[in-house]
């Protein structure tokens, strides 16, 4: 029997109403050089014979590489736990909770994220999340130009240039001026920045650590871009503000992050999660669902979705986003990431992160020919100038079980020699003078 279930007589039933010949006709709206070239399919397997052809496919797979890959998502351990809370069929299956009397617990669970959230960027609200770090940094952008009125959006070229495009691409039709200030042998050119600085920008955009791994404080910044009554946006590593100045304490009008390093597998690139938080002035803006705590006609606690004017289901055209789903069960995984770790454990995640990243740029610049990109003080990522060109090493070390990190030059035109390496809590010391002696030996 084929895929398609149409029988011969509802085809032709089909065309005869359409007033079409055949098939062929049906698609003619489709360019020929869009339309398929053939069905030839492979002949039909039993399931037994497909099984062990896509296990004899995995086994092709490397799983015991040792990654120093990071640029903005990182190979960090997730707690067993963390898998088997998630897994119970009340979270795993949860819809949109659009009926708050049948859906309480999950709305309290997105309701305590939402906490957690905010407690960890010191930030006055969240919503209940959005799909990655990307396009929550579009969405923060949408709602400053809203709330300014203004078309003109400033951003740091030390941004993840991931988030950039993704940026460009969603307003790629918006009729807004993006104006970008680039960044300086790695670092945030906050001079710059400030030099820009006008009553035409909405927003500010910058991040912390940077696609560099490179630390700033933008509280100066933000207090200058406050006098123009420009949105402050930041973006930030939420584990290392678990140790590092947050960006509530900076002074930020809208906080975001990619939230994969909370407890989310790397997955072949996702599903990742979204977080955005705001002040009291924005929460209005802020799109997606929100879950608020209320009481009901008896005295008791309740959870509901809150300020749902904004909403596309409500507004059409007129919503603040459009954004459809979530990543409301990636929300609900990093919540209890948190809080298994709790303050403590996330710290000392943090710290151990720190720390391995230092070991490594230690080691690694005790190699002739090796030095850091900048002095700056960093995350547990940083850059590195080699003598080569970057791919040059990864394609080697790669061979041999090791990825030494993230070729830069990708993204950066003249930065081709540069390499981006980041360090986990995963990284044992032994790995990190293994990556040195085999660096060392390519070179």
């Amino acid at each position: 029997m084929p895929y398609i279930p149409h029988t011969t007589e509802q085809t032709g039933e089909m065309l005869e109403t359409l007033g079409l010949d055949n098939l062929r006709d049906l698609f003619s709206g489709i360019k020929e050089d869009l339309r398929p070239k053939s069905f030839d399919l492979p002949p039909t397997m039993s399931e037994m014979r497909v099984v062990q052809q896509v296990e004899n496919l995995s086994q092709k797979n490397n799983t015991k590489i040792c990654s120093f890959l990071g640029g903005g998502f990182y190979d960090h351990y997730i707690p067993a736990a963390v898998t088997d809370v998630i897994s119970r069929s009340e979270f795993y299956t949860a819809y949109t909770p659009y009926q708050p009397e049948a859906s309480q617990g999950t709305l309290q669970a997105i309701f305590e994220y939402q906490t957690a959230v905010c407690r960890l960027l010191d930030m006055q609200y969240s919503n209940a999340s959005l799909y990655d770090g990307g396009t929550a940094i579009y969405e923060a952008a949408m709602m400053a130009v809203r709330s300014t009125k203004r078309k003109k959006i400033l951003i740091s070229e030390g941004i993840n240039p991931i988030y950039r495009r993704i940026l460009d691409s969603y307003t790629t039709n918006l009729h807004l001026e993006l104006k970008t200030i680039p960044q300086k042998q790695g670092q945030t050119d906050i001079d710059a920045l400030e030099a820009a600085l006008d009553e035409d920008v909405a927003a500010l955009v910058v991040q912390t650590p940077n696609f560099f791994g490179c630390i700033s404080d933008f509280s100066h910044l933000f207090a200058k871009a406050r006098k123009y009554k420009i949105v402050n946006i930041i973006s930030v590593n939420p584990l290392l503000q678990s140790v590092l100045k947050t960006a509530g304490e900076m002074g930020a009008d809208i906080a975001v992050a990619e939230g994969q390093s909370l407890g989310l597998p790397l997955n072949f690139g996702g599903p990742y999660l979204g977080i955005i938080t705001c002040n009291g002035k924005l929460v209005r803006q802020m799109p997606g669902r929100v879950a608020g705590k209320t009481k009901d006609s008896e005295g008791n606690t309740g959870y509901v979705l809150t300020i749902q004017a904004r909403e596309q289901h409500i507004r059409r055209q007129k919503a603040t986003s459009n954004i459809c789903s979530n990543q409301a069960l990636c929300a609900l995984q990093s919540l209890a990431h948190i809080s298994l770790l709790g303050p403590e454990g996330l710290r000392l995640t943090a710290e151990t992160c720190l720390e391995n990243a230092r070991y490594a740029a230690k080691r690694l610049v005790e190699i002739p020919g090796i030095e850091l990109l900048n002095n700056e003080p960093f995350g547990h990522e940083f850059a590195v100038c080699l003598p080569v060109n970057a791919y040059e090493i990864v394609d080697k070390l790669t061979e041999q079980g090791y990825i030494p990190g993230f070729p830069i030059g990708g993204y950066y035109p003249g930065m081709e020699n540069c390499l981006l390496v980041a360090c986990t809590e995963k990284r044992s010391k032994q790995e990190i003078g293994m990556l040195a002696e085999m660096m060392r030996g390519a070179l």
